[in-house]
Order: structure tokens, then sequence, then C-alpha cells
């Protein structure tokens, strides 16, 4: 009973100038941190140009049917009807050509740089194709073991200072 007495005399009182102030002060500064937390939680709209330039035009004189990058990011295989084109993105040229099956149009790689995948929907098929990058390398007027004309050649490094 005593401690409602209280409460009802306590807020019966008017306020006092000082309180009033100290009431100001406290609004002020919740508002302020609510402010401040609305706008670091919020996303913000940053506006940006995008500085932008074609590095390379390919005409490939067929339809391109679809498009993947090796794991790597050294090649991009473009599937175009019956032949996939093997694009050596350091070289930037089309390096070698894989022929393939006119039906499939959907291209994918896999985890390995070498490794590619292949399927069609109209003959709900799919294929895994592995491919190797044949180095050449020029033996022209090197010392050599066996028949000059050899379909094999094995090329020792040897003699790296």
């Amino acid at each position: 009973m005593k401690k409602s007495k209280k409460l009802r005399d306590l807020w019966g009182k008017r306020l006092t100038k000082e309180s009033k102030k100290t009431v100001a002060e406290v609004g002020i500064l919740v508002l302020s941190f609510l402010l401040l937390a609305g706008w670091t939680f919020l996303p913000q709209t940053v506006q940006a140009d995008v500085e932008w330039r074609i590095i390379k035009d390919l005409d490939l004189k067929t339809k391109p049917l679809d498009i993947a990058p090796s794991v790597d990011g050294k090649w991009l295989f473009i599937l175009t009807s019956g032949e996939i084109l093997i694009f050596s993105i350091p070289e930037g040229t089309i390096t070698d050509r894989i022929p393939v099956d006119k039906d499939f149009d959907r291209i994918a790689p896999l985890m390995r740089p070498n490794l590619i995948t292949l399927t069609s929907n109209t003959k709900n098929s799919l294929q895994i194709i592995l491919f190797e990058t044949i180095h050449k390398i020029d033996t022209a007027g090197l010392p050599f073991k066996g028949p000059q004309e050899a379909s094999v050649t094995i090329a020792v490094f040897d003699d790296y200072q």
C-alpha cells in the first residue's frame, strides 16, 4: 500500500526544469542511437560507373550453342553444332577443335581442368571428354638417337644450369 501511494505521489508531482532537461537529453541520446543503428544496418545504395572495353571479338562462323570456362581459367570451350572450339585465353586464339555429334546442345566443365561434359536433350545422353594438351618442341638441329622421322620423340632436358 505504501509503495503504490509513493508512486502516485511521484507521478502526480510536476517535473522541475532540471528533470525536464534530463528527460530531453536522454530522449535525444536514444533517438541519436536509433538513427545511427538504422543507418549502420540498413543496406546502402552506392552509385558507381563501370568502365569496360572489348578485349577480343571472335567470328565463330557458326552459331554458338553453349560455352564453358575451364576450372583453371586457361580455356574457354565453345560448343557449336558438330564441334567444340577450344579458345586459349592466354594466347587469345582458338587453338583446337573437337568434333562431336550434332545433337549435343549443352557443355559444362568438371573439377579437373581437362574434363568437360556434353549433354543432349534430344538423345538423352551425356558424354565426358578428357583432353590432353600436346606440347610441340622443335628438335631440329639437336642431337638424337634412332630414326630422325620417328612418330614419337622423347626429349630429355638435362643441361640446365
